[in-house]
């Protein structure tokens, strides 16, 4: 009887693992058939870019983390926080390798914002927003600015991440000719340039970053490139440093 029973529980704790073992490699099936949520290494983006500096300096980000626009680092709408990119200007071959810590942008069509220090080299800075092309690599890539140019590789039916977008307004840009923690010394410097030209638009905008005043001289309104160009050197002939801003991001 005894004997009879150590059978019947063998049999059972036999059919007990075999279940087990059964549930464990459905399970581990299952797990190998899921997509994971990390981002697919050597995807393409194509589109614009823009830059954001100064005015969000240490402004809390999407991912959490501080936004310092001395580090390599980028906003996209969906990737995940964390994702390298390689970012080239196509017209010269240029290129940064970034990471996004950061959601946007969510205008013009642009599929990136890059820190400044990471726009400068690619000339976005200067231009205030251009056409890239990003590709995602490895997380050991090193962030900064890639050696040498690189080739962009040519647009590929199979890019599942090639981003359509439509055509945007023509860009305008204004000459910023400085920036003051001080209203009056903001105030000053927005009498001289109007003593300088009478007719030329000047004022002073007012912003407010990590709790400091920040007035910035703002001369012109929506101009075209090649206007803004020749205010800010009219400015620099009469001893006033500035600096051509894209109106759209200011």
């Amino acid at each position: 009887m005894k004997f009879k029973q150590r059978q019947n529980l063998s049999g059972l704790l036999m059919m007990w693992l075999t279940a087990l073992l059964l549930v464990a490699t459905s399970l581990s099936s299952f797990a190998d058939d899921t997509p994971t949520a990390t981002a697919s290494k050597g995807a393409v983006l194509r589109g614009r870019a823009s830059w954001y500096g100064r005015e969000h300096q240490g402004h809390r980000t999407s991912s959490g983390t501080r936004f310092d626009r001395n580090k390599y680092t980028c906003a996209h709408k969906t990737l995940p926080f964390g994702t390298k990119l390689r970012v080239t200007n196509p017209s010269n071959g240029k290129a940064v390798v970034v990471e996004v810590t950061d959601r946007g942008p969510y205008r013009h069509q642009r599929i990136l914002d890059l820190s400044e220090i990471a726009a400068r080299p690619l000339d976005i800075v200067r231009m205030g927003a251009l056409g890239v092309v990003a590709e995602i690599v490895p997380d050991d890539t090193p962030l900064g600015p890639v050696a040498g140019t690189v080739t962009v590789p040519e647009p590929e039916a199979t890019d599942v991440a090639v981003t359509e977008t439509t055509p945007e307004t023509e860009a305008t840009y204004v000459v910023q000719a400085g920036t003051f923690g001080e209203l009056r010394n903001a105030e000053a410097l927005m009498a001289q340039i109007k003593s300088l030209d009478a007719q030329l638009p000047v004022a002073v905008r007012q912003d407010n970053v990590n709790g400091r005043p920040l007035n910035r001289v703002i001369v012109g309104q929506r101009m075209p490139r090649s206007v803004a160009d020749d205010v800010w050197q009219r400015l620099q002939n009469r001893g006033i440093n500035g600096l051509v801003r894209q109106a759209e991001n200011l």
